[in-house]
């Protein structure tokens, strides 16, 4: 089949040597709602734009940012039903690892794990790739971390990223952040958290209503 087609294939790799359909899902998260993730010295922000279809929503039945463990939180941009279920496989991994070891799960082993579940829906018969990307921010041993996971089961630590609708700019803003001489990461979280992420970030990205979570 011509690369310009569409292809429902999971397993065969076009001439070129790709996995069309993981595209198509990188795609589905490109157009999704902005996030982003910020680690700080001693913290990490997520957020997300939490915009309505309509006014009669009821918008505390909307979670775009999700717990996992006490010290575990993730937020996602592309297909809400596909984050659903990851957030649910999360959670799972998390209490298996507890019943097993008697502690929490370390953030980038729960990462590593859920980045697994990812891949093997990229190569499994009768399912598709997730359509979504994930932005995981926990804190263990003394230290933040923020990793994002893609649907093709790919993972990555990051100081600070963008995901979703016009994330190209939103890292651009960030990158030009870092080069400058005090970057966003530098300073500590303080209480007023949501302020100083509207300040610096948010205003200049999401264009409406927002969804923030942190872990200090």
């Amino acid at each position: 089949m011509a690369e310009r087609g569409y292809s429902f294939s999971l397993t065969t790799f076009s001439p070129s040597g790709k996995l069309v359909q993981i595209e198509y899902a990188l795609a589905a998260v490109a157009g999704g709602a902005p996030s982003v993730g910020i680690k700080a010295a001693n913290g990490v922000v997520l957020a997300t734009e939490k915009k309505q279809k309509s006014i009669l929503y009821d918008e505390r039945s909307v979670h775009k940012v999700e717990p996992i463990t006490k010290h575990i939180g993730l937020v996602y941009s592309g297909m809400g039903p596909d984050y659903r279920v990851l957030v649910h496989r999360a959670r799972k991994l998390a209490q298996q690892y507890y019943l097993v070891y008697q502690e929490p799960i370390p953030t980038a082993q729960l990462v590593q794990r859920v980045a697994s579940v990812m891949q093997e829906y990229t190569q499994s018969g009768g399912v598709r790739p997730f359509g979504v990307s994930l932005l995981i921010c926990g804190w263990n041993e003394g230290r933040p971390y923020l990793f994002q996971s893609d649907p093709s089961g790919a993972y990555f630590a990051w100081k600070a990223t963008a995901m979703g609708k016009n994330y190209v700019n939103g890292k651009t803003f960030l990158e030009k952040r870092e080069s400058s001489k005090h970057s966003i990461w530098s300073y500590k979280l303080q209480k007023q958290t949501r302020n100083f992420s509207k300040g610096l970030f948010l205003s200049l990205y999401f264009k409406n209503y927002y969804d923030i979570a942190t872990t200090l």
